[in-house]
C-alpha cells in the first residue's frame, strides 16, 4: 500500500514537473535577456513572446556571422559590415512567407522579397567597420546587400530595400 501511495505521489510530482517544463518551453526561441532590438512577426513558426520573435543583440550574435565590405550610395569609401545572414535570421523564426515588410526606427518602410535572402548574401548588420552601429549612424541594425558582389545589386531597387535603423520585420 505504501509503495503504491509513493508511486502515485511520485507520478504526481513528475507530472507537475513535466507540465511546468512544457509551459516554460512553449516558446521555441530563448527569451531576449537584453534590450530588444529586432521584432519579427507575421508568418513565423518560432516565437518567444505573444507578439512574435524578439531578439536582443546577443541572440543575433549567436547566429553564424558574415562579414563583407562594399561600396554604398551613402558612404564615400567601402564599408565593412558584420552580422548574420538575413536567411539565417528568417530560418531561426521558421519564416513562411514570400515578402518582408521592414520598418525602421524613423518609420521608413520597405518591402523585401524573401527570395532576396536566398539569392544574395544579405545581412542584418550590427557592426560597421568593426564597431557597433549607433542609432545616429544607421544602427543598431542595418539590412545591407553586398552591392559589390554582383552588378545587378548596384541598382536603386536594392538600395531602397536596404533598411538602416531596422526595428522590425513582418513576414507576409
Amino acid at each position: 500500500m505504501h509503495a503504491l501511495l509513493r508511486r502515485s505521489v511520485l507520478l504526481g510530482v513528475i507530472g507537475t514537473g513535466l507540465t511546468m517544463v512544457a509551459a516554460h518551453s512553449a516558446w521555441a526561441l530563448e527569451p531576449a535577456k537584453g534590450k530588444v532590438i529586432l521584432t519579427i512577426s507575421g508568418k513565423i513558426g518560432e516565437t518567444n513572446a505573444p507578439t512574435g520573435a524578439l531578439f536582443d543583440l546577443s541572440m543575433l550574435e549567436k547566429l553564424p556571422q558574415q562579414t563583407f565590405s562594399t561600396n554604398t550610395p551613402w558612404d564615400k569609401a567601402p564599408v565593412k559590415f558584420k552580422g548574420p545572414l538575413l536567411r539565417d535570421v528568417l530560418a531561426a523564426v521558421k519564416a513562411n512567407g514570400t515578402t518582408l515588410k521592414a520598418m525602421a526606427l524613423n518609420d521608413y518602410q520597405t518591402t523585401i522579397p524573401v527570395e532576396d535572402a536566398t539569392r544574395f548574401n544579405v545581412i542584418v548588420a550590427h557592426q560597421m567597420n568593426d564597431k557597433a552601429i549607433p542609432i545616429s549612424t544607421k544602427g543598431p541594425l542595418f539590412i545591407i546587400y553586398p552591392y559589390d558582389s554582383l552588378e545587378e545589386l548596384r541598382a536603386a531597387k536594392y538600395y531602397e530595400r536596404s533598411a538602416w535603423q531596422l526595428k522590425s520585420l513582418t513576414v507576409e
